[in-house]
Parts: C-alpha cells; sequence; structure tokens
C-alpha cells in the first residue's frame, strides 16, 4: 500500500485528479455523472466510438487530458447489464478503478454512480474496500525501485456519493474488514527470519488495541496440557513453539463462541523428510491459515460484531536439527490418541490436532472452522480458484459455500468417509500421519476430524488460495489474505445476534 492513502467521501460536486466513471451497456451514464462529463459530451462519444467502447462489463476507456475537463485524465469503466451486477462486483470494480489510476497520480475522484443512478451507501463502501485491497503493496524490503514502481507518498481518493455521511459510516464496517486483510497479507508477506512464532504470537498480541483478549501458551504450558503433537514438531527449531488464544466478546453474555483455527508453521522445511529446493522459499507462508485467523479476529473486534468469537493458532517451525522428531516417531496428543509420524513433511494435520482438541475441551464453541496450507493435493485437485472444503454438518457447508460465492472467496466440497480412515491406520499407534499419495487432502481431514468430536467442524485446506495467490482486480501481492473476508462475511449473515 501507498505510504498514505487518503480515502474519503465527497460529493459529486467535487472533481479533483483523475476522474473515474462507470457506465453500463450502450453507453449509459447516471445523472450525476452526465453532468460532470457534459462539457466533453462530444469528445467521450467520439473516443468511445473510436475504440469501440460501449461499456460491456470490465471494459475501459482511458482518455489522457479529455477536452472539456478540467482534469489529467478520464477513465470510463463499464460494468454491463446493471441485472447481472452481484455484491462481490461492487468490490471488484472498486479494484479496477484503482488500478486504472495512474502510479505517478497524487489525487483521483471516482464517481459512485452506474447507469441507474447512485450507489446506496453499503455499496460505495464495498466499492471503496476494493479501492483499498488494490492498493496494497508489500515493498517495505526494497531499497530501491524499478521504474515505474514509484507511487506518490501520498495518494488522496475522493469517492463521490450521493450521501457522504451515511457513506462514511457504511465505510466504518468495510474499513475494519480492509484492515484485517491487510494485516493477513502483512503477515503472509513477510520472511520467515522476521516473523518467527515468538514475534507472530507478539504481534497477534497487537489485537488488545481493538478489545481482543490475548493469551499466549509457551512451551512448557503446552507441555503441561500434554500437547506433544503440536511441540513434536518445532522441537528441532531454535525459535520456541506458541499458541495463542484471541478472544474477543461481543455477543450474549455467556453464549457459547464461534470458533476459528489456524495452522501457523512460520517456516516448513520439511523437517526430516525435507523439500526440495525449488520453491521453499514460499514455505514462509505456511502460516497462512494462522494469519487469516488474526486479521479476522481483528476485522470482527474493529467492526464491533455482535458476537462472541474464539480464535486460537498454533505456531511453530518445521527445522531438520538433532532434536527434530523422525520418520518412525510416535506422538501423543492432547486428546490421548497417539500418532505414528510416517513424514514428518505432514505436520500441519499435528498441529491442528492438538488446538482443535483444546479449543474444543476448553470452549466448547458452536462450531469450529480450522484453515491450513495443508496440502499439495489440494492444488492439483481445485487449483487456485477454490479452496477445498471438508466438514461434518451439512448447514455449516451451505452457509460457507453461500459466503464464499458472496464475497468471491469460493470453497468447494471435498468428500470425508470412513473408507478413507484404513489408510491412516498405524500398525504401531492409533493413527499416522499420512496415507501416502493417493487422496492426501482427503486423508489429511480424516486424521483433523477425529479430534472434533460431535463440534460441527469444517477445515478449509487454502493451499491453492492463500499463498502465491492468483493476481486478481482486488490483488497484486503474493498473498490475498484469503479467508478474512468469507469468514467475516459468515459470522454476519448468520452468527450475530
Amino acid at each position: 500500500m501507498p505510504d498514505v492513502l487518503k480515502l474519503g467521501f465527497t460529493s459529486f460536486t467535487r472533481l479533483r485528479g483523475v476522474l473515474v466513471t462507470f457506465c453500463s451497456e450502450n453507453l449509459k451514464f447516471g445523472p450525476a455523472t452526465k453532468k460532470a462529463l457534459l462539457p466533453a459530451e462530444q469528445a467521450v462519444r467520439r473516443a468511445a466510438a473510436a475504440d469501440r467502447f460501449t461499456g460491456k462489463n470490465g471494459s475501459t476507456l482511458d482518455m489522457v487530458a479529455p477536452q472539456g475537463l478540467d482534469v489529467p485524465r478520464l477513465v470510463v469503466i463499464g460494468t454491463g447489464k446493471e441485472s447481472d451486477l452481484k455484491s462481490r462486483d461492487m468490490v471488484k470494480l472498486g479494484g479496477v478503478s484503482m488500478g486504472k489510476v495512474p502510479a505517478a497520480a497524487a489525487e483521483a475522484t471516482i464517481f459512485a454512480e452506474f447507469g441507474p443512478g447512485a450507489l446506496k451507501p453499503d455499496q460505495v463502501a464495498d466499492l471503496a474496500l476494493g479501492v483499498r485491497l488494490r492498493a496494497y503493496s508489500f515493498n517495505r524490503y526494497k531499497t530501491k525501485r524499478k521504474e515505474g514502481e514509484e507511487r506518490a507518498d501520498k495518494v488522496e481518493i475522493n469517492v463521490a456519493c450521493a450521501n457522504p455521511a451515511a457513506t462514511e459510516k457504511a465505510w466504518g464496517r468495510a474499513a475494519a474488514i480492509a484492515d484485517g486483510v491487510v494485516m493477513a497479507r502483512d503477515l503472509i508477506n513477510e520472511p520467515a527470519n522476521v516473523l518467527y512464532p515468538g514475534e507472530f504470537a507478539r504481534r497477534a498480541s497487537g489485537l488488545a488495541k481493538v478489545g481482543v483478549g490475548v493469551e499466549v501458551l509457551d512451551v512448557a504450558a503446552m507441555r503441561k496440557l500434554g500437547m506433544g503433537a503440536l511441540l513434536g514438531v518445532g522441537q528441532g527449531s531454535a525459535h520456541d513453539s506458541r499458541l495463542v488464544v484471541m478472544r474477543w466478546n461481543g455477543g450474549k453474555r455467556g453464549a457459547d463462541p464461534v470458533a476459528f483455527l489456524g495452522k501457523g508453521v512460520c517456516f516448513d522445511t520439511g523437517g526430516i523428510s525435507i523439500k526440495p529446493a525449488q520453491g521453499m522459499e514460499d514455505m514462509k507462508g505456511d502460516m497462512a491459515g494462522a494469519a487469516c485467523v488474526v486479521g479476522l479476529m481483528h476485522a470482527l473486534a474493529a467492526r464491533k460484531a455482535k458476537v462472541n468469537a474464539v480464535g486460537a493458532i498454533g505456531l511453530v517451525e518445521n527445522m531438520p536439527d538433532g532434536k527434530a522428531q523422525r520418520p518412525g516417531d510416535i506422538v501423543k496428543t492432547m486428546s490421548g490418541q497417539t500418532i505414528e509420524i510416517i513424514n514428518t513433511d505432514a505436520e500441519g494435520r499435528l498441529v491442528l490436532a492438538d488446538v482443535l482438541h483444546y479449543v474444543n475441551k476448553r470452549f466448547k464453541p458452536k462450531f469450529m472452522i480450522n484453515l491450513a496450507t495443508l496440502t499439495g493435493a489440494i492444488i492439483v485437485a481445485l487449483g487456485q480458484e477454490y479452496a477445498g472444503l471438508f466438514a461434518n454438518n451439512d448447514k455449516l457447508v451451505e452457509r460457507l459455500t453461500n459466503a464464499g460465492e458472496a464475497t468471491g472467496e469460493r470453497v468447494w466440497r471435498m468428500p470425508l468417509g470412513p473408507e478413507y480412515d484404513k489408510l491412516i491406520d498405524s500398525k504401531f499407534a492409533d493413527m499416522k500421519n499420512t496415507g501416502g499419495r493417493w487422496a492426501g487432502s482427503i486423508t489429511a481431514a480424516q486424521l483433523l476430524q477425529r479430534f472434533v468430536d460431535k463440534t460441527p467442524w469444517a477445515h478449509l485446506d487454502i493451499a491453492g488460495t492463500a499463498l502465491g495467490s492468483p493476481q486478481t482486480d482486488i490483488n497484486r501481492s503474493w498473498s490475498s489474505g484469503w479467508g478474512v473476508r468469507l469468514l467475516d462475511r459468515l459470522v454476519a449473515d448468520h452468527y450475530e445476534r
């Protein structure tokens, strides 16, 4: 993100900097836009005809120093048919708008009006959310930048709308979500020499500023609880493991909370079963599930969500030291179940096994949702467009699926079944930590399911969506902060009183 992004809301009468407007098919402008463009109407129509621009969804018309307008550049973005637009399209169009503001520009005005007229405050807030997310960049370690990468030190984006005061209020909620996504992106993008378990826990503790209660368990506390699986993963690292528990109490006093859990492997070498060198640098992002949980807890607290929520993240580093666990070792989990280690690179499920049992036993939540960059197999199955969804509760699946469609952070249900359990049966322990090549993402989920009892539960395998994320209209970062908007929408739609 630029050093200073000033995002504000103003009336349609204010025209400053680059002007970004929208039109539906057949070059249909809203009344305020039409009035603003009146001095340049003929120039705009000639340029549209020359460029064969008709306002189809996603198309753009870019005019430098348009005749009749006192602006350096005019950008017209097509929205297509109004009837086809969904709520998530507002966020996307905000991203498209920010993407059309030249890097050197210090100021821009975006007209929040489509063909039929002005947008509602919530819609304008979604548009601004897209602007904020597209503006993000992670460049804090660059001392020199290539030509064309430089942005102005101050970038002021004015969103012109019908009711600036009401929109400012609506933006409060969207801004909280934006901050949560940015927080998740920052955590995932950080290098592992900066963000190790202790530092991650310190940053998560900063949520106290927005009213989140934070508790950090060290190795001694986890050993006392019997978390042999989680501790086994991190025992080869110079950095001690941590368990961070975050609580937001915005709902009814005494009401059972909803719970979100994240895998936080701050760096994953694979341990003794070491990974190939090619691409290993990406394993700084193996804590994307934990980053999402931290970002989500910030969003819920900052927007004063009327819900009781628990966030828990297991933070470890998987290193091949002389103290590291070996293939063939057997660890005892907090639940009492034992796991034979077949491959030390199947470590995320070991971390989550103890975190799931701990949260379930201590908080007795309405549901538990865990997020993890758990398996490469899910990328083979789904690519980077959907996260894998495994669950023991159909209602939770339906709600997550709908939230995914609404936000664009989509999920696809994968199977669970006792037939897969035989793949993780062990000769020496209650289970082994991997079932081999076939159904790799499913057998990982089968193992996790053994630690949730009858609590409604969903596992999101986000290996394909959370790091090395696809470049979209609202994300130009290596990590998109995937999951924060999805889970915030789930809570907002179904679990706030």
